[in-house]
């Protein structure tokens, strides 16, 4: 569904991605676990057209992506949750979700998105500003949704949200998976989400993937050594 090929990124002189190759199977969540600075985010936002890439190809669904715009992308299936969220505070839940509807052609909302997110529905006339930070992501996450992707990226989703928030989201995106039939790429840095979502675990050190393990044969205690300060 997703393929990365010998993919390299730099901002100005200093390359951070070396070549990365990743694939990502069709209803496959894969998790992409480094400590900050390691290039997760770099790596999402040049799957996203944000950044652009030195060399190397990205596809997805067999459509070579690297000289699209994000615009584009996104029209093709590709989504994206930044870190941070970055929904539109001053519009109301249900105007930032309908931003995702423009790709889609749709003008109203679809029924399982509020289903996925229950208190979307009962906020829906509120500020997106004045949520809290786990609803803010739902919102972020229901909003790429209405794009109907095929692949969802989702950049440190669980960071500044509750353990018991984190737990929901956890078993929300794997629910999307299954109903939706779609890949998920998530970059993280909590180990206990990445094990509770992923298919399979990989592990970014200094703009290169040191570990791809299955979840049945995850060494946690070799991971968390890639992730301690």
């Amino acid at each position: 569904m997703l393929a990365i090929n010998d993919l390299h990124v730099a901002y100005g002189q200093s390359e951070v991605l070396h070549g990365l190759n990743v694939s990502v199977a069709p209803n496959e969540i894969v998790a992409i676990m480094g400590r900050n600075g390691m290039g997760k985010t770099t790596l999402m936002k040049s799957l996203m057209g944000i950044l652009p890439a030195k060399s190397g190809k990205v596809t997805m669904d067999g459509t070579e992506l690297g000289a699209m715009k994000s615009y584009e992308r996104v029209a093709k299936g590709l989504a994206y949750v930044p870190q941070g969220r970055m929904i539109f505070s001053t519009m109301t839940v249900k105007e930032n979700i309908e931003t995702g509807l423009v790709v889609s052609g749709g003008s109203e909302v679809p029924g399982d998105i509020y289903e996925l997110f229950p208190v979307l529905l009962e906020m829906k006339g509120r500020r997106g500003g004045n949520l809290s930070g786990g609803q803010q992501q739902q919102l972020a996450i229901a909003r790429a949704l209405a794009t109907k992707p095929k692949v969802l990226l989702l950049d440190e989703p669980t960071e500044g949200i509750q353990p018991s928030i984190i737990k929901d989201m956890a078993r929300t995106l794997k629910r999307i998976r299954d109903e939706r039939g779609l890949s998920i790429v998530v970059s993280e840095q909590v180990l206990s989400f990445a094990l509770d979502i992923a298919d399979r675990v990989l592990v970014i050190e200094n703009g290169e993937i040191v570990r791809d393990d299955p979840r049945d044969s995850v060494d946690a205690a070799q991971i968390s050594k890639y992730l301690s300060v």
